[in-house]
């Protein structure tokens, strides 16, 4: 069971026990007599869980990061905040659309749900949108056609594995962003499967080249040579979306990782 899962099953049963006690347990109680420890629990708990769950649905969610996939703009144990409305607001747990408020942009950081594993909770950079051609060849990403902007800055020592990646500054529709490459790393690479809409892109030992179908994303890593993303799992699917990332509020290893990024 997931999590918001089971904020909901914790909610409707403490709001059930507080209306049950309001509209007949309170009645046939001896007026001098204490509320069982049940009753007094869950009418306790029922606005906090309450506010919490409609925090946490519809305008915020709170996620640590657990990789190195979006380094160097994420940062293992970043814990960050996702703006819950930004792409529309969706029924939780359903996670369907209910208001069209917006929709991803290039350039975007978004969670979403791991379309092999929607349990898991995936945040990668939004490259393509629904009907771009994405290419990247010998690393250098293009969309529909056109290089994306790209110039070298000092390297990046990542020191988790006390090691040099050449670091360059991407633009993406205005967005700029930082990202890594290895020289040493293959310039090619394979999808782990046949995934939907598989039949959209051509791989070979230089790169890939996608065409993103209706409803979908295409999403990378910043880390580029150290990202499992939609160039080896395939598109993300609209119903998938949970939100976009926008400020880290703590990183317990580097107290000073705090604010806003892009």
């Amino acid at each position: 069971m997931s999590f918001a899962a089971f904020l909901l099953t914790l909610l409707v049963v403490t709001g059930l026990v507080w209306l049950l006690d309001k509209h007949y347990l309170r009645k046939r109680r001896p007026r001098e007599a204490k509320q069982p420890w049940w009753v007094e629990y869950s009418i306790s708990f029922f606005p906090v869980i309450l506010i919490v769950f409609l925090l946490r649905s519809f305008l915020v969610e709170p996620f640590k990061i657990p990789s190195s996939s979006m380094v160097p703009t994420l940062l293992v144990g970043d814990f960050i905040l996702v703006n819950k409305f930004s792409y529309g607001i969706r029924l939780p747990v359903a996670n369907r659309k209910v208001l069209e408020l917006g929709s991803p942009g290039r350039g975007d950081v978004m969670v979403f749900r791991y379309p092999e594993d929607p349990s898991l909770d995936y945040i990668k950079r939004v490259v393509g949108l629904p009907g771009d051609r994405v290419e990247v060849r010998n690393k250098r990403l293009s969309i529909n056609g056109r290089p994306v902007p790209l110039r070298q800055v000092e390297d990046y020592l990542s020191r988790e594995r006390m090691q040099f990646s050449r670091r360059y500054v991407e633009t993406l529709d205005g967005v700029e962003h930082q990202i890594l490459l290895e020289e040493d790393a293959p310039a090619g690479v394979m999808p782990s499967r046949a995934f939907p809409f598989s039949g959209n892109c051509n791989y070979n030992s230089n790169g890939l080249a996608c065409t993103v179908p209706p409803g979908h994303y295409f999403v990378m890593g910043d880390n580029r040579d150290n990202s499992s993303d939609s160039r080896v799992w395939g598109f993300v699917p609209d119903g998938n979306i949970v939100g976009k990332a926008f400020f880290i509020w703590l990183n317990l290893n580097e107290l000073g990782r705090f604010g806003s990024f892009r």
